[in-house]
This record gives C-alpha cells, sequence and structure tokens, in this order.
C-alpha cells in the first residue's frame, strides 16, 4: 500500500529499512516521546518490529519516506470498533519541516476512506509540545489526560489524549481543498461563446 503527498512516499515498511529506523527511532530524543520504542533501539529489535508488522500484529504501518530515505513512520491501530488511535515518529534531523503534518494528512484521509471507524485519537506526551502543534493542526480536539508508559523512559507519563470525528476531518479537508484551489477560470457567463 503507498500514499503520496506532495514531498511524502509513505509505504510498507520492509526489513532493508531497519537500519534507518534503528538510527532514527534509536536517538533517545525520539524514542522518549513515543510510547513504544526503547533505548536503546537496535537494528535486530527493527527487524522484529517490521516482522511483527508484516504478520499483523501491529496494525497498519508506513515508512514515511523523503526522496527514496526514510525519515520515520507513521500508523494505525484499531483499539475498539469504533475506533483506532495514530501514532507517528520523525527522525530528529527531519523536525520542524512539516513533515509529520503532511503524512498524519495522508494516513488520516485513508482511515477515514478505508476504514469504519467513526472517529480517531492520538496522543502526545506533556513535554512534547511540538506534537501538540502537529495534533492541533490535524484538528483534534482534546479529550483528555491519561498516564502512558513510555518504553525509552521506563516510566509511566503524563499524555495527552485527542479525538478527531470522521464529519470534523471531512468538514477540515474540504475546507482546506476550497482554500488551496487555484482560482476558477472565467469562463463567461452561459450562453457566451467567446
Amino acid at each position: 500500500m503507498i500514499l503520496k503527498t506532495e514531498r511524502l512516499l509513505l509505504r510498507t515498511p520492509v526489513v532493508g529499512d531497519a537500519g534507518r529506523i534503528a538510527l532514527l527511532a534509536g536517538d533517545y530524543d525520539v524514542a522518549s516521546m513515543t510510547g513504544t520504542i526503547p533505548h536503546p533501539y537496535s537494528e535486530e529489535m527493527a527487524v522484529r518490529w517490521i516482522g511483527s508488522l508484516h504478520a499483523g500484529e501491529e496494525g497498519v504501518a508506513f515508512a514515511i519516506d523523503l526522496g527514496g530515505e526514510l525519515i520515520g513512520c507513521i500508523g494505525y491501530r484499531a483499539l475498539e470498533k469504533s475506533h483506532a488511535e495514530m501514532g507517528y515518529w520523525i527522525g530528529k534531523p527531519y523536525w520542524g519541516w512539516g513533515y509529520a503534518t503532511e503524512a498524519a494528512k495522508a494516513v488520516i484521509g485513508h482511515i477515514f476512506a478505508r476504514e469504519d471507524y467513526v472517529y480517531i485519537t492520538a496522543g502526545h506526551f506533556k513535554d512534547n509540545p511540538a506534537s501538540a502543534r502537529v495534533i492541533e493542526k490535524l484538528g483534534f480536539e482534546p479529550s483528555g489526560e491519561i498516564r502512558r508508559r513510555c518504553a525509552a523512559r521506563g516510566l509511566r507519563t503524563r499524555c495527552l489524549v485527542y479525538r478527531l470525528d470522521r464529519e470534523r476531518a471531512a468538514a477540515l479537508s474540504s475546507e482546506r481543498e476550497s482554500l488551496s484551489a487555484p482560482p476558477a477560470e472565467d469562463l463567461g457567463t452561459p450562453g457566451d461563446l467567446r
């Protein structure tokens, strides 16, 4: 499965990505902002994760590819029949360029086009304001706070949780499309055969 955005290609991770995933996700500054990536994170661990993904044990995940180079991963997993949780990470050298937002918009569109979920959740640790900005730009609305385990930190920490309903996502998508659409060409009035 492949999704394309203006700058990115979102594709299924393959074993050949394991070294790059270990390098980028294994950075403590990246791993410590995720719930499930331990630190240190080895290439062997990345190979096992990719294997479990292909076995259907990890939900749906995409490698975020920029010009042929993996820069992060994004995906979602069903939590209940009504909703899924979306998560992502971007390698530190690629922070601040809008790649997480761009990839997430494509994945949100994919989820609501292909799945029957009523809503999607996402979250970030309280000490991750960059992820908060991404989630808010995507139109998610705050829905609470929980304590979530962080494998890299080895403890439970405060996590802010957000929700994006299908109807809100559709309205935001339509609004974005109308804002980015080129101005209509003047074709004259009906019956005007210039």
